[in-house]
């Protein structure tokens, strides 16, 4: 099946990148980031940022873009079949040579888990020095830390960037 990934939600001001790797089927359903109701993205996010949870899709990208934070995917385009990053082919980069030098103030880029962070080491080559992390998949399916863990990790990676 083939899959696009969406625009980015961010602001001129931004200065934190989070990268996921694609989204999955129930986000492509949605046209949502994190769409599926288990991925704990939208819910750390919130408690972050100390702001009471929604799931309306509009405040979840407005809060985002009020705290600098944007939000995007590695991959453009793939096949897939399902929401595994493990069953990604044929993918394709999105241009973040263009993204990021039309957002300047971004210094950190952090991954939403090590596939995000492998496809973005394997297609993009900075022209500049960013402070790149790997983040806990904050997806159902990485159950190798603790609920807790990840946010503690999320936490701190985004909190200290504010």
């Amino acid at each position: 099946m083939k899959s696009f990934s969406f625009a980015p939600i961010t602001s001129q001001n931004a200065n934190i990148l989070i990268l996921g790797t694609m989204p999955g089927t129930k986000s492509l359903e949605l046209n949502q980031y994190y769409g599926h109701n288990q991925n704990n993205f939208w819910k750390f996010m919130f408690l972050i940022l100390k702001e009471d949870f929604s799931n309306d899709y509009q405040t979840r990208k407005a809060l985002l873009q009020k705290n600098n934070i944007a939000l995007w995917d590695v991959l453009q385009f793939c096949d897939r079949v399902g929401s595994l990053d493990s069953a990604i082919k044929n993918e394709i980069a999105n241009d973040f040579e263009t993204f990021l030098e039309e957002h300047s103030n971004i210094k950190t880029i952090l991954f939403n888990g090590q596939k995000a962070a492998a496809f973005f080491k394997k297609y993009v080559h900075l022209k500049k020095e960013y402070q790149l992390r790997t983040l806990p998949s904050t997806s159902p399916a990485n159950a190798g830390k603790s609920l807790q863990s990840k946010l503690e990790e999320w936490e701190k990676a985004v909190s200290h960037k504010l």
